[in-house]
């Protein structure tokens, strides 16, 4: 397989800086951004220049590193005090990924509990190292649900059709990915997966994410538009359905990518099992259900203006929301860094994940 994609990068120490692979440049180019503000990362993760739960997660952790920079030179309470100012600040960004509030939330810890005989400078130095380890642990955390996906997996045939939605990949994490994961994991096996790529309407993340992602690594994936998944999974092309989550709740419901809930359905009425790749960390065990996941309203001129071309009547009244929410019902299994909750319901949610 080729080099594992590099989306998330940290240069120089506490007065360095974030840079970011700038995803809405992908497939035609690549782009790498500077972020020597909060702001700029703020606005990386709003316009889905970075995007997928756990890379926010990874960026907004960074980006704390990165406004703290302003107040150093003072108190360590006023310290301690822009560390929740920038972490407040980063939280209004994107609302459904829950991974963004917990990275934001072990920062805003560090901050709480240091010793008060210690510096700024001395703050802001076991800040990055916290970043860094919220990094180093998602690399760990994808490595294992590959494994554990695989294990899942293993018993099916060489060459077998995987469907997934939206992007999973290392593009999506600071490691390999998290439906992703188990697919590089199953190629590295040579189980020579073949992935069906949803396109993912209106943001088209599996058309231009995904499958560059998967040409990058080798791995043989065919495109097709969401509306196709049906005819495909008719036809006997898919054996096994595997998104991402960017929230998932107690009893098992899963936010994701606006569309996976449709997908979900058809592979049920197909007979095909439809399975979830996401860490600990994205699940929130203070919300009951998915009826009480806050979901995304985007821009309508992503939908009437896509990619700069207008493709619908002036005056059109759109609806965009960015996630839908996958009851537990439909899923038959949700695959962890910590093994496999199954069946999906809030008795085994809590078994492996409280």
């Amino acid at each position: 397989m080729a080099k594992q994609v590099e989306t998330i990068r940290w240069y120089g120490g506490i007065d360095g800086h974030l840079v970011l692979l700038d995803q809405t440049r992908l497939p035609a180019e690549t782009v790498y951004l500077e972020c020597p503000t909060v702001e700029d990362v703020w606005q990386a993760i709003h316009r889905l220049s970075v995007r997928g739960a756990p890379a926010i997660g990874v960026a907004a952790a960074y980006g704390v590193c990165v406004g703290v920079q302003t107040a150093l030179d003072g108190e360590l309470d006023a310290t301690r005090k822009r560390v929740a100012e920038v972490s407040d600040f980063l939280a209004t960004s994107r609302p459904t990924a829950v991974n963004l509030f917990w990275a934001l939330e072990r920062m805003c810890s560090v901050a709480r509990k240091f010793e008060p005989q210690f510096t700024p400078s001395q703050l802001a130095e076991r800040l990055l190292h916290e970043a860094r380890a919220i990094h180093e642990e998602d690399r760990e955390l994808c490595a294992a649900m590959g494994r554990h996906g695989a294990d899942l997996l293993a018993d099916l045939p060489p060459g077998a059709g995987i469907l997934t939605h939206c992007n999973t990949g290392a593009l999506a994490t600071g490691g390999t990915g998290t439906a992703l994961a188990v697919v590089f994991e199953l190629a590295a096996r040579a189980k020579r997966p073949h992935v069906w790529v949803d396109e993912t309407r209106p943001l088209l993340q599996g058309a231009r994410l995904t499958m560059w992602e998967l040409q990058q690594a080798g791995v043989a994936a065919t495109l097709i538009c969401d509306s196709m998944a049906a005819q495909v999974m008719r036809e006997g092309r898919v054996e096994a359905v595997i998104t991402g989550a960017d929230r998932i709740a107690a009893n098992g419901d899963v936010a994701n990518k606006i569309g996976t809930y449709g997908v979900a359905t058809l592979a049920q009425a197909h007979g095909i099992p439809f399975y979830v790749a996401a860490p600990a960390t994205t699940f929130d065990l203070e919300i009951d259900s998915g009826a009480a996941i806050p979901i995304e309203q985007r821009a309508a001129e992503e939908v009437t203006h896509g990619f700069g071309r207008q493709t619908a009547p002036d005056g059109a009244d759109v609806y965009n929301p960015a996630f839908d929410v996958t009851p537990a019902e439909l899923i038959a299994a949700i695959i962890t860094d910590r093994g496999i909750i199954r069946p999906v319901d809030a008795e085994s949610v809590e078994r492996l994940i409280s």
